[in-house]
């Protein structure tokens, strides 16, 4: 297992999120407890330092959900569930394809640093690290004309923080909901101006439902969120020390 510090949130509904960092000390993942596809699709991957990452970041999932499961983490069936707009598994949500109902996972990933997210019902994460933009072109896409105007009326220096808290906790929910971006992200109002929280309503035509999107404190420059249903919000996520 590569040396990653994995520390542990609970949110005080049943949702579990670890975050993890590598440094370029850490040894290579391991890939023995690897898919044959998560395998393959590490050989595809052409960069060797984006290679690396890729099957370290497997190995720590593997690892912390091998933990959850109770079993050995190349016995973890992690996989992707079907779409739930065309039933596609290609791009489905990551998933846990084990039988009766096991538990609902999320992943993201940046810059050598890592996201996961178990739950019994569905949860979504994600996690960026924050970096100089050209927000007047990449706003327009992502933002909606409210978001756009609270970014304008913020002083310049709040505008990098602020849209990376609009991208985290867009992607959070619509990796909750299960699609991904597959909706224009300039439909979906998230709450910048309120630090800490959103309450959102969002789904696939027709299945819509409220979602309480929560930020995760994490050392800067990165920025994350979690979105669970509203039911299972609890009323906040606390740090519970380090994972492993």
């Amino acid at each position: 297992m590569p040396r990653a510090s994995a520390e542990q949130y609970l949110a005080a509904g049943g949702v579990q999120v670890w975050w993890w960092r590598t440094t370029s000390s850490d040894p290579a993942g391991d890939t023995a407890v690897l898919s044959s596809a998560e395998r393959e699709r590490a050989a595809r991957i052409k960069d060797p330092e984006r290679a690396a990452a890729f099957v370290t970041g497997r190995t720590v999932v593997r690892g912390l959900l091998g933990e959850v499961l109770g079993v050995q983490p190349q016995s973890v069936p992690l996989g992707r569930a079907p779409c739930p707009d065309c039933g596609d598994r290609e791009h489905g949500p990551p998933a846990l394809l084990s039988p009766g109902t096991p538990p609902r996972i999320s992943l993201s990933h940046t810059a050598g640093h890592g996201l996961l997210a178990v739950a019994r019902f569905p949860v979504g994460v994600d996690l960026e690290q924050r970096r100089p933009l050209d927000l007047a072109t990449v706003g327009g896409k992502a933002l909606t004309a409210r978001e756009r105007a609270v970014l304008a009326a913020a002083p310049a220096a709040d505008h990098s923080a602020l849209f990376f808290r609009c991208w985290t906790r867009k992607e959070a929910v619509l990796k909750a909901v299960g699609t991904g971006i597959v909706k224009p992200l300039d439909e979906l109002d998230v709450r910048p101006e309120q630090p800490g929280h959103a309450l959102v309503t969002a789904g696939l035509p027709g299945r819509e439902r409220a979602w309480l999107i929560r930020d995760l404190a994490l050392p800067a420059p990165l920025v994350a969120a979690v979105a669970v249903p509203r039911e299972h919000g609890g009323n906040r996520f606390q740090r519970a020390g380090q994972a492993r």
